[in-house]
């Protein structure tokens, strides 16, 4: 079963941000877009450079009304020793979500149970808490923030203009499509 369009599951965590730990749960998410940004571990390869890509945008992402919470599976500790030690890491201004349980991760559906990791999965929720973007890729493939930028935009746009859907590669300003029998095969 997708969790697209499905509520986010309750969850409380420990968390670091801004040189401080937090707790955090799902009731931060309510009432403004989110990204809950899972990846296996601290102290990896692929994992500084795409945090890093989300530091470097994170202002794109505040302006749109959107917070983003890294999860993975190592303590909101080792998210502090890791922001301290790593040039990349260091810029990371969003909330960095510790989920030692696996909870967030089981939650979400991307926890690699014989591992005890997240895989890399990125999830859209909507201010209502419900998840509408879902992307997961393999541990070695990176993701990057500029497309994830534009679907949030897509997002946001089609949440706020019912009857209208953007189309592959929509762009904010650019033409959308209203769905209709008129429509049909004219595409």
């Amino acid at each position: 079963m997708s969790l697209i369009n499905t509520q986010i599951k309750p969850f409380k965590a420990e968390a670091y941000k801004d040189g401080k730990f937090i707790t955090v749960s799902d009731a931060h998410m309510k009432g403004q877009w989110s990204v809950m940004f899972f990846y296996p571990a601290d102290f990896t390869f692929v994992c500084p450079t795409e945090l890093e890509d989300l530091a470097d945008n994170y202002a794109e992402f505040e302006a749109l009304g959107v917070e983003i919470y890294s999860v993975s599976t190592d303590t909101h500790f080792a998210h502090k020793a890791w922001h301290d030690t790593s040039d990349a890491v260091g810029k990371i201004r969003y909330t960095m979500i510790g989920d030692p349980t696996g909870t967030i991760c089981r939650n979400f559906e991307v926890m690699i149970e014989d591992e005890g990791l997240a895989d890399r999965g990125t999830f859209v929720v909507d201010p209502e808490g419900r998840i509408q973007i879902i992307e997961i890729t393999a541990g070695g493939v990176g993701r990057d923030a500029l497309e994830l930028l534009r679907k949030i935009k897509a997002a946001q746009y089609v949440a706020a203009h019912p009857g209208e859907v953007c189309p592959a590669k929509w762009q904010e300003g650019e033409k959308t499509l209203a769905p209709s029998l008129d429509l049909v095969g004219k595409i």
